[in-house]
C-alpha cells in the first residue's frame, strides 16, 4: 500500500495543476497525442502516461503544456514532482528529473518515416522540470538544479500554509481509509488522482476509485480548494534558470491591477519572518497596498544570485542588474492569455523586519 508521504506528494501534484491553470499550464493525458507510431510521443500505460525521450519512455504522472508558445521557440511542456516529506529533497530526486527532461529534449527527429509512407515532421516541444518542495531542498540538490536548470519551488513559506493544510489532511484521511480496506479491494494510485482530477482539471478519465470512504476526503478537499478564492499561486518567470511560484491570500486584487496595468514598477522587500529562510515580498510602486505577492529562494539559490553582485560598491547595483530585474506572468482569462510584466529598479529594493 502506498505510504502516506507518498500520497501526500502525488495530492499535492493534482491541487498544484489546478492551481497553475491560472499560468496558462494545461495538464496533458496520452489523448492530447493524436499521432499515430512512429510519431506518437505520449501514451498510456498499465501504470499511467509515459512520455517518449531518446534512449526510453518515462512515466509523467504530471506532464502540462503552456497554452502560450514564447517567441522563436517551441511549445513548453513542464514536468510537475511534488515532495511532501519531513526531510529536504536531496540530489538524487533533481538528478533524476534531469535525466528525464535531458532524453526527453533529445528526442530531436523532426522527420520519421512510416513503412513505405512519405517522411513527414514529427512537433517538438521543449521539456523543463520543475520540483515542488513543502521541506526545501539540500545544498547538493540545489546545487545540480542551478547547474543544468531544474526549477525548485519552495513551498515551506508561511504563506502557502493553507495550502499544506489542505492536503495534509487530505492525505491522512484516504490514508487512514486505505488501511482499512482488504487488500483485494485497495485502489492503485492512478484510480485516486483519475478521481481527484474530475472536480480539479476537468478530465474525465478511468479507472478511478469508487468506494465513498477514500472518495469523500478527496470531495472535500476539491471543495475547500475552490471555495478558496483566496488561496492563490501564479508562475513568474525571470531572466533566471528558474521559475518563481508566487503566493498570494488575494490573488485576484493582483489580476485587477495587472489587467489596468500590465507593466508596472514594482518594490522588493525580503522580510525577516519564521521560515527556513527568507521571504521576498513585491508590492507596486505607486500603490504598495493594492496586492501584495511573496516568494521564497532556496538558499543556495538566494547566495548563488547575491553572488553574482561580488565586489559591488553597492547592493542596490545588484538589484539594477541582477536577473530578477524583470518578471513575466501570464494570466488565462478563458482563452485568452494576458502577459504582465513586473519591474523593479535599484532604488525599490527593501529590506526590513516585515
Amino acid at each position: 500500500m502506498i505510504s502516506e508521504p507518498a500520497l501526500r506528494g502525488y495530492i499535492l501534484e493534482e491541487v498544484l495543476a489546478w492551481m497553475l491553470r491560472s499560468s496558462g499550464y494545461e495538464v496533458l493525458t496520452a489523448q492530447d497525442d493524436q499521432d499515430k507510431a512512429p510519431w506518437k510521443v505520449l501514451e498510456e500505460r498499465n501504470h499511467g502516461m509515459v512520455v517518449r525521450g531518446r534512449g526510453a519512455w518515462h512515466q509523467a504522472d504530471t506532464l502540462g503544456q503552456f497554452r502560450y508558445v514564447p517567441p522563436f521557440s517551441l511549445p513548453i511542456r513542464l514536468f510537475v514532482e511534488a515532495k511532501f516529506t519531513q526531510p529536504k529533497v536531496r540530489l538524487p530526486t533533481v538528478r533524476n528529473g534531469h535525466g528525464v527532461v535531458h532524453d526527453v529534449n533529445e528526442n530531436v527527429m523532426t522527420t520519421v518515416t512510416a513503412g513505405s509512407g512519405p517522411r513527414r515532421p514529427r512537433t517538438r516541444y521543449r521539456y523543463s522540470y520543475a520540483i515542488f518542495s513543502t521541506s526545501g531542498f539540500s545544498q547538493d540538490a540545489q546545487e545540480f538544479a542551478l547547474a543544468h536548470q531544474i526549477s525548485l519551488v519552495d513551498l515551506s513559506m508561511p504563506d502557502f500554509q493553507k495550502l499544506r493544510g489542505l492536503v495534509r489532511t487530505a492525505a491522512k484521511d484516504v490514508h487512514a481509509a486505505l488501511q482499512a480496506l482488504p487488500a483485494a479491494e485497495l485502489p492503485a494510485v492512478r484510480e485516486i488522482r483519475n478521481y481527484l482530477r474530475r472536480p480539479l482539471l476537468n478530465l474525465w478519465e478511468e479507472p478511478v476509485v469508487t468506494d465513498p470512504s477514500v472518495t469523500n476526503p478527496l470531495d472535500v478537499l476539491a471543495d475547500s480548494l475552490r471555495s478558496r478564492s483566496t488561496l492563490g499561486m501564479i508562475l513568474a518567470f525571470p531572466a533566471a534558470p528558474f521559475v518563481l511560484g508566487l503566493a498570494s491570500d488575494d490573488l485576484y486584487s493582483f489580476v485587477t491591477y495587472a489587467l489596468e496595468q500590465p507593466t508596472h514598477s514594482v518594490r522588493l522587500r525580503r522580510l525577516r519572518q519564521p521560515a527556513p529562510h527568507s521571504v521576498w515580498e513585491i508590492r507596486p510602486r505607486e500603490h504598495p497596498n493594492a496586492y501584495a505577492l511573496t516568494f521564497g529562494l532556496p538558499e543556495q539559490v538566494e547566495a548563488w544570485i547575491l553572488d553574482q553582485e561580488a565586489g559591488s560598491p553597492s547592493r542596490t547595483r545588484w538589484v539594477k542588474e541582477s536577473m530578477l530585474s524583470a518578471m513575466t506572468l501570464y494570466w488565462m482569462d478563458g482563452d485568452h492569455a494576458h502577459t504582465f510584466q513586473l519591474r523593479y529598479t535599484a532604488a525599490e529594493f527593501l529590506e526590513g523586519a516585515g
